[in-house]
């Protein structure tokens, strides 16, 4: 994931200022044990080249790449130059027409020709859901030898970050990053103090954060209280819920073949439609339906009133909502509501705070959507293997951590400089104690590249789910129907793997760079 950069200074007076800050992070930086330009002054330091290769991205990107990643390390390495190319280039995309469109290639395959190539790249910025993929194909050189050699310490690598990078890499270190983001649940204090109902605590089971959920919902009309939502976004799709809910699960909805449908092959998935069912009958997640009759309260309300504040469908956040899953970054929508609330009466801030995503008794420690915020890993085929072990080295080193510790969208991979973000109060690490779900496993992105109409199965099962919403089908009955006409796609799919009305070959361009479904 990118983080946002903000636009250029090109005054003479930002130029100052952003040299000065250079220097400052430089002095930071080279007082540790990563300056790979140590020796005496009359040295002359031999120049090099570093190349560093991305899945995507233009020329007119780099300024804010080089912003963000490599400027620090090039005023400190004189000697280094640094090129940065892109396997699959926006300008090329953006700029075609739509017979062009259909003869791209797949980005991965593009990724692969820019480390395999003539001119291969040193470092490579991976995208984390090609990772187990670029191992296994060998393109990453190990770094477990290199951090031991240099006696690297990372021992204190939050296991949100390390236990991720190890889940995608056989055990092993491939790549490392410097920041990374998670979620977590955030509760409304005063909804739970109002009920009489303690709040929930850290690692609690998704079964008790239900019943507390049941406890702390009421209303009617524009003043309701739902007990929860799932995602802050998705409020209303019970289907979107349910693959939150069941992801560290890792339940299948066919075999690895994508031959035949799992999803009745046992209790498992009936179980869980019957568990989100019951919290959408129950009014303990909020459905289409009511969230739209508050959403047009509110809007009338604002009609009525110029000075009211609407909060733009946040249930949370307007006070409709007891807790909610939702990323780190809303932690600075919650702040920036708060102050301004200092000078506008008309909105009225929540008093909240945070703790882990539940999760299920048989995976007490896993939970929550996370994601690394830049994987970084070397060439198999480097030409410059060493300066590209530097260039990992200083951007993961400490100093560089407490200098991305001021960030307020990405939390640093080093616990030492985690915390919350203004001198805040908050429970943060509600964020990282868990280990993130288990990547899909890499037989499931191949299937889905030979087979891209095998995401019709989803679509399937949404109109299966929505059946059973509407009482005509029971959950177990709503499964059933759901692997009965999954099998019969299954069964097209052998012929026509896109499932196109021609029968040709075709459907999806996305390659590997789609998040597949979480079928294994």
């Amino acid at each position: 994931m990118k983080e946002l950069g903000e636009n250029a200074v090109v005054k003479k007076k930002g130029t100052r200022l952003r040299a000065a800050g250079l220097a400052a992070m430089a002095a930071a930086l080279a007082a540790g044990t990563l300056v790979g330009c140590s020796g005496s002054s009359s040295e002359q330091a031999e120049q090099s080249v570093l190349r560093i290769g991305m899945l995507y991205g233009s020329p007119d990107n780099d300024s804010w790449f080089r912003q963000q990643y490599t400027d620090t390390f090039e005023f400190t390495h004189p000697n280094v130059s640094l090129e940065i190319v892109y396997a699959n280039n926006y300008n090329d995309m953006r700029y075609t027409n739509g017979d062009q469109q259909k003869e791209q290639p797949d980005p991965y395959e593009k990724m692969q020709e820019l480390l395999t190539g003539q001119n291969p790249v040193d470092v490579v910025m991976v995208d984390y859901y090609q990772l187990q993929r670029m191992v296994q194909d060998g393109l990453l050189q190990q770094l477990d030898p290199l951090i031991a050699k240099d006696k690297f310490d990372i021992s204190d690598y939050v296991p949100t970050v390390i236990d991720g990078i190890k889940a995608a890499g056989d055990s092993k270190i491939y790549v490392l990053t410097p920041t990374f983001s998670g979620s977590a649940l955030f509760y409304n204090k005063k909804i739970f103090s109002d009920a009489g109902v303690q709040p929930p605590t850290d690692k609690m089971t998704w079964n008790q954060v239900f019943d507390l959920a049941r406890k702390v919902k009421g209303g009617t009309g524009e003043k309701q209280v739902f007990g929860l939502t799932m995602n802050r976004w998705s409020g209303g799709d019970p289907f979107s819920d349910l693959q939150t809910y069941i992801a560290p699960l890792q339940l299948k909805m066919f075999d690895d073949k994508g031959e035949k449908m799992l999803v009745d092959s046992g209790p498992a998935w009936s179980n869980a439609w019957d568990t989100i069912l019951k919290l959408y009958k129950e009014d303990v997640l909020p459905t289409q339906e009511k969230i739209q009759k508050i959403n047009e309260a509110q809007q009338k309300q604002r009609e009525k009133d110029q000075n009211s504040f609407m909060y733009q469908n946040d249930l949370f956040n307007s006070g409709n909502v007891a807790m909610t899953i939702a990323d780190y970054n809303y932690i600075m929508e919650l702040k920036n509501i708060k102050d301004a609330a200092a000078t506008n009466k008309n909105m009225k801030p929540i008093d909240w705070d945070v703790v882990t995503v539940p999760v299920f008794e048989e995976h007490p420690d896993v939970g929550g959507n996370s994601y690394l915020g830049q994987p970084m890993g070397i060439n198999a085929k480097a030409q410059n293997p060493d300066g590209a072990w530097e260039f990992i080295k200083f951007l993961n080193s400490r100093e560089w951590a407490k200098l991305k510790s001021r960030s307020t969208y990405e939390i640093p991979a080093r616990a030492e400089f985690i915390k919350p973000i203004d001198g805040m109060q908050y429970n943060i690490k509600a964020f990282y104690s868990l280990k993130p779900v288990p990547p899909t496993s890499s037989a499931m992105e191949e299937l889905a590249r030979k087979k891209p109409g095998i995401y019709e199965v989803q679509s399937i099962g949404q109109q299966s789910f929505q059946q059973a919403l509407s009482g005509k089908m029971t959950a177990e009955e709503a499964v059933k129907d759901w692997a009965t006409k999954g099998n019969a796609l299954l069964a097209k799919l052998k012929t026509n793997p896109t499932n196109s009305p021609e029968g040709k070959e075709g459907g999806s361009t996305d390659g590997g760079a789609v998040e597949v479904l979480p079928a294994g």
